[in-house]
């Protein structure tokens, strides 16, 4: 990853958090656009959540209401930058 690339925190950017236990689907529209996968083993399931939140305010809620709702949180990964301007080469 190119750490040499100045991150402002105001723009669209992918994360891979992790959490301790299930969450479930209908919890989705407290998560933002990520997407929800449960794994791990039966007696200690851990979710992760994928995807892109628009800057790190969303992400914050994101974090805030996974904090609100009682989940421990075990990793948090900054995947990529992604553009929102369209490149018309």
């Amino acid at each position: 990853m190119d750490y040499s690339i100045p991150l402002t925190g105001d723009e669209p950017s992918a994360y891979v958090i992790q959490v301790q236990g299930p969450v479930s689907d209908h919890l989705a529209d407290y998560l933002g656009c990520l997407s929800i996968s449960v794994g791990g083993e039966p007696d200690q399931p851990v979710t992760t959540l994928c995807g892109q939140t628009m800057d790190q305010a969303a992400l914050m809620g994101v974090l805030n209401n996974l904090y609100g709702m009682g989940y421990t949180l075990l990793s948090f990964e900054f995947q990529s930058i992604h553009s929102t301007e369209v490149n018309d080469d």
